[in-house]
């Protein structure tokens, strides 16, 4: 299933996003400025000062305008949602034993364990700061928004163990996983676009529709990283490649191989999922066998159908600059190489 085509130049729409968030980026820098301890503000810092695509926080400020609204005042929930990203990929991190993270350590590599949960601490207790008090909405607004934001974290923290509580790839199925990856991933994206139209005064309708879109926005954004976790290259991801498969995640490429592979093929991929110590040769294996499968594939066109989903979505929203922005951002997550 194809996307309507919109986007001929996706250095532009990251240029879009790169302008529009660098005022978050700001927000933020400033918000976040380092007091005593310093060394703790140094670690909550870390991820956020190595970049990252910034989508979460550029919905908020598209779905804003997009209802008519003023971006200034969805500002600090922009950053809010970023730093409630920022919370669960360094505590993800920990429990996943990750080393990398967009090209740099991780911040319990960097500053040990009891510092990275610290960080990840203080940020979640900064998400609601960032909205109490630098932001200028009304009570009501805020108390929405907060609502959303909180919502999505209790959410984010139960897909996180339905993840790393799954049993064998037998024991999943694909209605298993995508319930996980809207509770981890989609919720976020769903809650960055309702407190954006929120913030901007839009109705009911409006943040109902935009909250639908994002959600499956999400789960596209969350089956492509799947995607490019066994097609991409390290420098690209900033992270090893196959990090899932050592991990022993139970992804909807492997949910697939389960029920495709031959006993000697699953025997190959078995063998590797779960061991942190596969070497790349054991990895390239396994990958080669999930594509002949067509499980890497299936996992594609499964991205690209929630994508689709996205799009039609914004069909019911009014023609405006920002419905195209949204329009070109979602041909974007299903496309992009990183």
């Amino acid at each position: 299933m194809s996307i309507t085509p919109v986007i001929h130049r996706p250095d532009k729409l990251l240029k879009n996003i790169e302008d529009a968030t660098s005022r978050v980026d700001e927000f933020i820098f400033k918000f976040m400025n380092p007091r005593e301890p310093k060394l703790l503000y140094d670690a909550a810092n870390h991820i956020i000062r190595a970049g990252g695509k910034r989508l979460r926080p550029y919905l908020v400020l598209k779905c804003c305008e997009l209802v008519g609204g003023d971006e200034g005042a969805a500002l600090p929930f922009a950053a809010a949602v970023e730093i409630l990203h920022t919370f669960t990929l360094i505590h993800d991190d920990i429990m996943d034993g990750d080393e990398l993270r967009r090209g740099v350590p991780t911040v319990h590599v960097k500053w040990g364990i009891p510092i990275g949960i610290a960080a990840g601490d203080l940020l979640f207790a900064k998400v609601y700061e960032a909205i109490l008090k630098r932001g200028s909405a009304s009570p009501d607004t805020i108390l929405r928004c907060l609502e959303r934001l909180t919502d999505a974290a209790i959410a984010i923290c139960e897909g996180q163990i339905l993840d790393i509580s799954y049993p064998s790839a037998a024991g999943v199925t694909e209605e298993d996983y995508l319930r996980m990856i809207g509770l981890k991933t989609a919720t976020l994206f769903q809650a960055s676009a309702e407190v954006g139209a929120i913030a901007g005064r839009g109705d009911d309708k409006m943040v109902g529709l935009l909250g639908e879109y994002a959600y499956n926005l999400g789960l596209s954004f969350q089956l492509v990283d799947d995607y490019l976790g066994l097609t991409s290259d390290e420098e690209t991801l900033g992270k090893p490649v196959g990090s899932d498969l050592k991990e022993g995640k139970k992804t909807l490429i492997i949910i697939h191989a389960n029920k495709m592979a031959s006993p000697s093929e699953w025997g190959v991929i078995g063998r590797i999922l779960g061991d942190r110590y596969a070497s790349k040769e054991d990895i390239e294996k396994a990958r080669i066998i999930l594509e002949e499968l067509g499980s890497i594939e299936y996992t594609l066109n499964r991205a690209r159908e929630y994508a689709e989903r996205a799009r039609r979505i914004l069909e019911n929203l009014p023609k405006t600059d920002a419905r195209e922005e949204l329009y070109r951002l979602t041909e974007f997550v299903v496309k992009r190489r990183t």
